[in-house]
Parts: structure tokens; sequence; C-alpha cells
């Protein structure tokens, strides 16, 4: 049996190697060619699994261990009988994670508070879900819009799109790129989507790039002579093209970050081993291999676990004359640093596409590890149980 599987698989080797002849490449290095007499092949989103790859091969199972289908060609696998799979949900924390990082770091650095605003969250499967939940424990009301689980579910809970997006003060996008279906989303935030936003509203999209429509994005983010702005502040994770953002529209975000809302250490292991699965049930085997073990009560992990130490176990906090959201952003921001990941992004801002593009991939391809929030513990003082609770509610340990 063989397996191929990219480079850019955390623990590939540990995971695939007992399971046959495993080969080990770069995602530029997977070639029709190279792939001619595998077996299996497990990728990420840099590698597009299509005809054009896997035609005349032996592949007869592909996995990749990301959320997304976007770079596999369904059509052409069901047609060619091969099975396939994704990673659903694998980094679902970690993008809830980011949501939240933003949302905190928006607030203190713009002088607003969270709590009590309206949030719209379209899309709420693995992700959306999740959101939900941290933007509950910020003291947010919440509308969730989900047209496929408001069809199949007749739960009153999905509200129609027209009405969360007349009552949102926040908007964040979670739903896959779909262009055709009942529901498609290519483009759902497009001018009309636009229009029928409260004027000042916070956009976040850490879903799909071509979900919101740039042209109409820029044009409800500038502001009327007489009037403000749609959008009055934008998080943007994603982009149409890319990796060839446009910084036009870049410039336009109050935080830019290269598709990395989902890349937590987390996150990218969930998907090795959701893949890891994936492949033992494609076999007929009993899985046997973990990356990672539980916690201990102390927030440190058995000296066996491949994962590495926390890079930030603990944090004190003495939230003494801070509001809530301050002391929330102080326990966070040194967890995970969004506006490093906006700096580096428009620092490789090149006029030249290719140039912009390849640097949008470096980052992605070189991103520096971040643990989630559920491996760091906090301490306060005694006497602040509604923080306490609003930490907990983030994922923290206390």
């Amino acid at each position: 049996m063989k397996i191929i599987c990219s480079t850019n698989v955390p623990y590939a080797e540990e995971a695939f190697r007992p399971l046959g002849d495993l080969t080990i490449l770069a995602p530029n290095e997977i070639t029709a060619d190279r792939v001619r007499d595998a077996d299996m092949l497990v990728i990420r989103s840099t590698l597009r699994a299509n005809r054009a790859l896997l035609e005349g091969s032996r592949v007869r199972f592909v996995g990749t261990a990301t959320i997304g289908t976007d770079h596999m060609d369904l059509a052409y696998l069901d047609q060619a009988g091969i099975t396939w799979c994704a990673a659903s949900g694998c980094n679902a924390n970690s993008v809830a994670e980011y949501i939240t990082t933003a949302l905190l770091c928006l607030g203190q650095r713009h002088g607003f508070t969270l709590s009590g605003k309206t949030i719209g969250v379209v899309g709420v499967g693995n992700v959306g879900r999740l959101v939900v939940q941290k933007a509950q424990a910020l003291g947010l009301r919440v509308l969730q819009n989900d047209p496929p689980r408001c069809a199949a579910e007749n739960n009153p809970i999905f509200l129609p799109l027209e009405q969360v997006l007349a009552e949102a003060d926040i908007l964040t996008l979670h739903v896959p790129l779909t262009r055709t279906g009942p529901y498609p989303t290519w483009h759902l935030a497009d001018k009309r989507f636009f229009e029928q936003l409260k004027p000042g509203i916070i956009l976040l999209n850490a879903a799909r790039g071509a979900a919101m429509d740039s042209d109409a994005f820029l044009a409800a983010k500038s502001p009327a002579a007489r009037a403000p702005g749609k959008v009055a502040y934008a998080v943007l994770d994603t982009w149409e093209g890319e990796p060839v953002f446009r910084t036009d529209v870049m410039a336009r975000a109050d935080i830019a970050t290269p598709h990395i809302a989902g890349h937590s250490f987390e996150g990218k292991v969930m998907g090795t081993v959701m893949m890891y699965h994936a492949v033992c049930r494609f076999l007929g085997i009993e899985p046997t291999w973990t990356p990672e073990s539980r916690p201990l009560p102390e927030g440190r992990l058995p000296s066996d676990s491949l994962l590495p130490p926390p890079l930030v176990p603990e944090i004190r906090l003495d939230p003494a004359g801070l509001s809530d959201e301050a002391a929330l952003w102080r326990i966070v921001q040194p967890v995970y640093d969004i506006e490093a990941d906006d700096r580096r992004l428009r620092a490789g801002a090149a006029a030249d596409p290719q140039a912009r593009g390849e640097h949008f991939e470096k980052l992605r391809r070189n991103y520096p590890i971040h643990r989630e929030f559920r491996f760091t513990r906090v301490t306060l003082p005694k006497g602040h149980p509604r923080l306490e609770a609003k930490i907990r509610g983030l994922g923290f340990m206390i």
C-alpha cells in the first residue's frame, strides 16, 4: 500500500508510516508522475486533486486534512470511483477563537464595548456553532442564519438573512463556498446584501473570500459625503482570488490576515488525526495512533505526548480597575497575537501580483505555532465570578 502525503500535514510520518509505504513530498512535488503508482493521497488545500493529477493513476483514496474541498474536483473523484474525504470541523475552534480575538482587539483599539451588541452569525455549522457559544460568553446577543439547517431542522432559532442583516451590529460569515444548489454562497455578500445592513457595522469574513464581492465591500466601506459607511470596521482572513489578494481591499480592512484563522496548532493536528481515522476506515483496520493526550489538571501534557508544551501555560491577572473586556484582551492577546498576523501580511503587499501571492502562501506555509486557549490557565484574585465565567466560556482553564 503506497501512501503519498504532503509535507504540510503535521505528524504525517507518525500517523501514516505504520499503514504502508509512505512518501512525504512538498505540494509542488506531488505531480501526476509521482502519484501514478500510489494508492492513497493525503493533502491540504495547497494541492489541487483533479483529473490532471490523478487520471491514469492507481489512487483510490484522497483525503484533505482541511475543512474545505474547493481544491478537490469532487465530480471527477466520484466519476473515477475514488473515495474522498475532508476533515470537517477540524479547525472550528481555532476559527472561533480568531473571531473572539479580532472582536476584542477592535473593541479595545477603537474604544467600544461588545457586551450588549447584536452579532449575526451567517452559517451555523461546525465553526458557526462555536462562534455562537463564544459570542454569548462575551455577552453578545446572537442572531443565527443557516438556510440549509433551517430547512432540515425547521428550528425557529434560524432567522431569515434579511432580519439578521437589519438588526446586527456585528456580522460574521461562516459559510462554505457554493455556486449552485438551493443555497449558493458565491458573492453572498453582494451589493444588495450591504444595502440591507445597519450603518456602521463590524464585518468579519473568515469563511471563503469569494463569499464576499470585493467591489461591493469597497463601496460599503467607503463613507458617503454625508452618511457613515455601512461597514465601520472589517476583519478579513479570506480573499477573493487568493493567494493574490487585492491591496485595495486590504487597505480597507482593519485587521487583514492570510487565511490563517484555522491555523492553530491543534486545528492542523486534528486534521491529521481525522485523516488517519479515515484511512483506517478505508483499509478496514482499527486506529491506534494519537498525537495528543488530554491536558492534565495543572494544564501540562504528559511527557509521551508529541504535542509541544503550551507557549503561554499560565496568565496571572489582577483585573482591578479594568473592564471585563479589557481584562479579556490582556488574557487573549499573549496567547494569540492577531495584530502580528496583520502586520506580516501588510509587510509583503507588493505591487507585483505574483510576489504578493507568493508572500501570502509563504505566510501560510511557515505559520508560527500558536496554541488554543484551552492550554492556558488563568489565575485571578478571588471575587471576580462574572469575569471567571467569561474566561471559561472562551475556553481557558481557571
